[in-house]
């Protein structure tokens, strides 16, 4: 049965390294039979949540920028695949605003499966914050199942990640959803 796969790539470098396992992912998905999507978080314009919880009853966060439809597309989809490089041993600023701002609606975003992907120059066991992180939001969502993590480790510049077995893992992951 073919689900629908949101993939956000958090990273502010297109064609990164944690961009290029998005790029893998899609392409296993996709290989699969998946409709997928793959959207650069850093292109949308959303600001940081100012916690004035407006949105408590009326589930409408009171900023207008592009994170209200980019939530239809989280709610809708079946699969979401949270991509970020790792800056200071935790998640991009990018990834962080996002999800920070899934406030309003994120008992909605239930029984969803979700894949993390991660790079960074330091080595897998100095990642695992970032992880941990990233499973802190999906410890809030109602019937949310971490399915896969994928750690780009030991990749600095642009592309090094291509030289890992992250590569190879990124597509098994994707064509196995």
């Amino acid at each position: 049965m073919s689900k629908k796969v949101l993939i956000l790539s958090g990273s502010p470098r297109k064609n990164g390294n944690s961009d290029i396992l998005c790029d893998q992912f899609l392409k296993g998905a996709s290989d699969a039979g998946h409709r997928v999507e793959k959207i650069y978080v850093q292109d949308l314009k959303i600001g940081a949540c100012r916690a004035c919880y407006a949105c408590r009853n009326t589930k409408v966060c009171i900023q207008k920028d592009d994170m209200t439809k980019l939530l239809e597309k989280i709610i809708d989809a079946d699969v979401i695949v949270l991509a970020t490089p790792v800056y200071f041993y935790s998640m991009c600023g990018q990834m962080k605003i996002m999800i920070d701002r899934a406030l309003p609606r994120y008992t909605e975003i239930a029984n969803k499966d979700f894949y993390f992907i991660s790079t960074a120059a330091a080595s897998k066991h100095l990642m695992k914050r970032t992880m941990d992180a990233l499973c802190g939001f999906t410890d809030c969502l109602p019937g949310a199942q971490v399915k896969g993590m994928i750690y780009g480790d030991g990749v600095y510049q642009k592309g090094d990640v291509r030289e890992t077995e992250a590569i190879n893992e990124a597509y098994k992951l994707g064509n196995t959803i």
